[in-house]
């Protein structure tokens, strides 16, 4: 996915998407500007005039379900895979060696004729808007937290059926075998970001090349919001198809 020519971005493939998700990427200040890859992928830009791109203008630009509403924002191109946000996040959330609350993909890509090159692509939970997790849930273990918009995972309720990990389009959940419980990111809700009022996840502490950007998409003096509504940035989203409504957006600059 790392190779993906930003330059052909074009609208191909903009009108398959449903209408309901063009019309929320619009409530955030961005614009749809082509999907890519069978659907998997989604480029979006910011629009200071969104309002009236799309819908007729029926949707006001920057309301959001969540106050905060976290996000994250993958610098993908800057990932050089020293693997300190995977030990960062192992020793903040007791993760064992057996599982993942994040993970890093590897791909090889041509770059000239006989040369290759690697990139990597940092994934976790997408903590959706409109999560598949929680809609499968039997027993409400999986749950979308009403404040902040973060997927949460209730481990008194769970009873192991891993129909959550079957549902989620991003694979970014595991089995605890030591708890016989599913477990996932929740961007460090109880062990990092209470601690630090909010501002940063342990793999975002971590980082050394400034990969992941963690921040708030109500507050204009957020990184994060910065980096998704700079002019002339283009980002993107894993598996739009799925109409999940992701909340980390991936930037190759």
């Amino acid at each position: 996915m790392k190779g993906i020519n930003l330059e052909k971005l074009n609208d191909e493939g903009v009108e398959s998407l449903p209408s309901k998700e063009r019309r929320q990427f619009l409530q955030f200040g961005l614009s749809i500007s082509g999907v890519f890859l069978g659907g998997s992928l989604l480029s979006l830009t910011s629009a200071h005039e969104a309002q009236g791109a799309l819908n007729s203008g029926k949707v006001p630009v920057a309301e959001f379900p969540y106050s905060p509403h976290y996000t994250m924002v993958i610098r993908q191109s800057h990932c050089i895979d020293c693997e300190r946000c995977l030990e960062a996040c192992r020793n903040t959330n007791n993760v064992p060696a057996h599982g993942y609350r994040t993970n890093i993909l590897e791909r090889s890509i041509p770059i000239a004729q006989g040369q290759r090159e690697r990139a990597f692509m940092p994934i976790l939970c997408n903590h959706c808007n409109h999560p598949p997790c929680v809609r499968v849930c039997p027993t409400q273990a999986t749950y979308k937290d009403k404040t902040n918009g973060i997927v949460q995972m209730n481990p008194d309720k769970c009873i192991g059926c891993k129909t959550c990990m079957a549902a989620c389009p991003y694979n970014a959940r595991y089995f605890k075998e030591e708890a016989r419980t599913i477990d996932k990111c929740n961007f460090c809700y109880d062990t990092k970001l209470k601690e630090s009022g909010g501002k940063i996840t342990a793999c975002a502490a971590a980082c050394p090349a400034g990969v992941r950007i963690f921040g708030d998409l109500t507050d204009p003096e957020s990184e994060a919001y910065k980096l998704i509504h700079a002019p002339g940035n283009v980002l993107w989203v894993l598996r739009p198809e799925t109409d999940t409504l992701p909340n980390v957006f991936y930037l190759d600059t």
